[in-house]
């Protein structure tokens, strides 16, 4: 095992103090506030140590994907009104995020989103079934620069090796980052992740269907390349 994480085995990694993000202090508009006391209760899947059963949440037996950490939900919900045929679990921790994703869920009547606004590792290790999700959406998520922060980094083993446990095969998983040196990471762990392949020699093209977000915009205004990575679990 790799000593950056030496006492983080599947087992063990949810119970330490350890987090793969932050929660911000950040000011809700009075839109936001308002969707989110309004619609919770509607849209949000309480956290449970209990496994999901996707067909009760969504009334059909369409394929599930999980997005990761969906910041204020702009692309989460184009691409949820883009596919009406696929479902999708969003997770966030960012208040603010959640109360604006509710609003675009309500304004695009989406019947095929809801939201966990929990810890992702948490919700994955007790409510996902194993073998299950169709793919995984993990668009810019905290690099944690700070080599010293890096073990807080989501696309890493062994938690990449829970991602893979929680995929279909022929799942896959997509991640964008406009941080290099955590793209160069993420693509070196994955390879590294038992059951998974990359779709691509190396890093992937831009998926058209990705909406591009402000904040990726932000980025590229500010000369910053996007890394993007494709990878799809074997099929049995």
């Amino acid at each position: 095992m790799n000593d950056d994480y030496p006492a983080e085995t599947e087992k063990s990694i949810f119970r330490r103090p350890i987090k793969t993000f932050v929660i911000r202090a950040g000011r809700m508009t009075g839109s936001e506030r308002r969707c989110y006391d309004e619609l919770h209760h509607v849209w949000c899947i309480p956290f449970e140590h209990k496994t999901l059963n996707y067909t009760e949440i969504f009334n059909n037996t369409n394929p599930v994907i999980m997005e990761i950490g969906f910041g204020m939900g702009t692309a989460t919900a184009i691409i949820a009104e883009n596919n009406p045929d696929t479902n999708y679990l969003g997770s966030e921790v960012h208040v603010p995020g959640v109360g604006k994703l509710l609003g675009e869920i309500k304004s695009k009547n989406l019947k095929n989103l809801y939201i966990i606004d929990h810890d992702a590792l948490e919700i994955l290790e007790t409510m996902i079934p194993d073998n299950s999700l169709s793919g995984f959406h993990i668009f810019f998520p905290d690099p944690w620069p700070k080599k010293k922060h890096h073990k807080r980094r989501m696309l890493q083993r062994p938690r990449t090796d829970l991602l893979a446990k929680k995929l279909a095969p022929g799942g896959y998983l997509y991640f964008a980052t406009d941080w290099q040196e955590y793209a160069e990471s993420a693509l070196e762990e994955l390879k590294l992740t038992e059951g998974l392949h990359n779709k691509y020699d190396g890093f992937a093209p831009h998926q058209e269907w990705r909406p591009r977000t402000k904040f990726e915009q932000k980025g590229i205004d500010a000369g910053r390349d996007i890394y993007e990575l494709y990878f799809v679990k074997n099929e049995i």
